[in-house]
């Protein structure tokens, strides 16, 4: 099996080298050769089989059942969890649940609640990211109303598709919320409801939130945009896993990497070095690579790991709420964002409650034992994610186990984490309110299952102003190397309280432009990138 110290017997050459095909990585990625640069993106999985997609979930791209590496190991109470790594072409898109929110122009000016004594702090402001948001949902085709959520950001153009009507189950919902005063408001979503004709539109099916899309009609990467930019040139070198960064003085020189299809060990050399392998993965990598020793903030990645507090709140109904099975996940109810007088404790900001678009996803992600038993209830269930904004904690980190290695030589990933008591009271604030909602609605009971997962791992890698403090400078470059950008969901200094994906795609945006400037300035640091504030000169992507 391969090590770090084997000879390499494939060399490859390009000028922009991107580690990952997820949102920030495939965006990344877009806007450069757009720009005209070569780019070869390099993917760890392979392409999802879609006829088998109904058959799993891994809601959120930690399937163990769909990778074969060496697991992730969670230690905590007394116990030690085992999470397996799961990597495909598109990444967590492929599997995510379309929604694509916008943050809220306060997230990025987060308040103490939240912050504490981290020292997070977006080194931009709503204003310098609402241009790259426009051009994300151009990207992802998202499908959208205004006029309806409360804390609604401000836009400069409208989404690039209308919504689909309501399912009978949603209005169901939405008038048992109204009736408690609340104003539920529709989700944007990713998905193809025509407007690209190339691909087959939605048919509304149950099996979107958490699985592969069977058709594509998903606006997934892996359907939607990867196809695209291997037209236009992309260079993709899927089920190749990279092994090590390596850099000289202040510069990435080359990495290494495993093509698995080949079974032959690959150095890689390049102008510029993007990573978007996920939060989990980027840190990792980062951390077996040594580079955390490099810049002024180095001591911050692997840590201030965040996930969102969310769970499930299912209510059980007598009749079968959703008889025509189609596809739900369309509401949303931003009322206790920003707090609520109705709302003691915690004080301050809560987060978001979000419609469940697949009861079927509920029996994939308990114990086998308890899927079984739950499996006659499914279909009488319908209900509530609730998103409470979690706090940064340095705490919360990853760590290198080299006594355990996989069969690529790299030391297994240990991933501590635990949420702070504000957390928790956040996250039981909101499951209180989805209940409410769903008695108001009909419901005999409800059930409550807590998410284990790390589907909105952020965080590891943070951006920010202090360089003692952050990682990435205000454009995701990492303090110390001139020519490494980190533009996933590990830069976030903070949470936020809705789904992180169309905000890792802005942030990637944002970025490129910088990673164009440097590489039209003779690969040198340009005299002046941006502003002392953080501000980017060009208003648009």
């Amino acid at each position: 099996m391969p090590g770090h110290e084997d000879p390499l017997v494939i060399e490859e050459r390009a000028e922009v080298v991107v580690i990952g095909s997820g949102f920030g990585g495939t965006a990344a990625a877009g806007a450069l050769l757009a720009a005209g640069h070569d780019v070869l993106m390099i993917e760890r999985g392979g392409w999802v089989d879609r006829d088998a997609g109904r058959a799993f979930a891994p809601t959120g791209g930690l399937a163990s059942d769909l990778s074969g590496d060496l697991p992730y190991l969670t230690p905590g109470n007394g116990r030690r969890h085992v999470t397996g790594p799961h990597f495909c072409v598109g990444g967590p898109s492929v599997f995510f649940a379309a929604v694509s929110s916008r943050f809220r122009v306060a997230d990025l000016a987060p308040a103490l609640e939240i912050v504490r004594d981290s020292g997070a702090a977006w080194p931009f402001t709503y204003d310098d990211l609402e241009p790259f948001y426009g051009a994300a949902e151009q990207l992802l085709g998202v499908a959208g109303e205004t006029g309806g959520d409360p804390t609604e950001p401000p836009r400069s153009g409208p989404f690039p598709q209308p919504l689909p009507p309501l399912a009978p189950v949603s209005i169901r919902l939405a008038e048992a919320a109204e009736r408690l005063g609340l104003r539920p408001f529709r989700l944007p979503l990713a998905i193809n409801y025509g407007i690209d004709a190339s691909r087959q539109a939605c048919t509304s099916c149950a099996f979107c939130d958490g699985f592969p899309c069977a058709i594509g009609a998903k606006n997934d990467h892996a359907s939607a945009s990867v196809p695209r930019l291997l037209r236009l040139g992309l260079r993709l070198r899927a089920e190749t896993v990279v092994l090590r960064i390596h850099a000289r003085g202040d510069r990435v020189s080359t990495l290494d990497a495993f093509d698995r299809r080949l079974g032959e060990p690959v150095r890689v050399r390049a102008d510029a070095f993007v990573l978007a392998a996920g939060a989990l993965a980027s840190g990792h990598l980062l951390l077996e690579s040594r580079l955390d020793n490099r810049g002024p903030g180095g001591r911050v990645v692997g840590h201030y790991l965040m996930r969102h507090c969310n769970a499930h709140v299912f209510g059980l109904f007598g009749r079968r709420p959703a008889p025509d099975n189609r596809f739900h996940k369309q509401l949303a109810l931003h009322d206790f964002y920003f707090g609520h007088p109705g709302v003691r404790k915690p004080a301050g900001k809560l987060g978001s409650i979000q419609q469940m678009g697949t009861p079927e996803i509920l029996a994939k992600m308990v114990p086998p034992r308890v899927g079984r038993a739950l499996q006659p209830l499914i279909h009488h269930a319908t209900g509530f994610l609730v998103i409470a904004e979690d706090q940064p904690a340095f705490e919360n980190r990853l760590q290198l186990n080299p006594a355990c290695r996989d069969r690529y030589g790299i030391p297994q990933l240990v991933i501590h984490h635990r949420y702070t008591p504000r957390d928790r009271a956040a996250r039981r604030a909101l499951i209180d309110q989805a209940r409410h909602v769903l008695m108001q609605a009909g419901a005999m009971g409800s059930l409550v299952y807590p998410i284990r997962t790390f589907s909105h791992a952020l965080g590891t890698v943070r951006m920010g102003r202090d360089p003692e403090s952050s990682a990435l400078d205000p454009f995701c470059r990492f303090r110390g190397i001139e020519n490494l950008w980190v533009t996933d969901g590990s830069a976030f200094p903070t949470s936020g309280g809705v789904n992180p994906s169309l905000t890792i795609t802005a942030v990637a945006l944002r970025a490129a432009g910088d990673i164009v400037r440097f590489l039209g300035n003779g690969n040198g640091r340009p005299e002046s990138r941006h502003d002392p504030d953080g501000r980017t000169p060009d208003r648009g992507p």
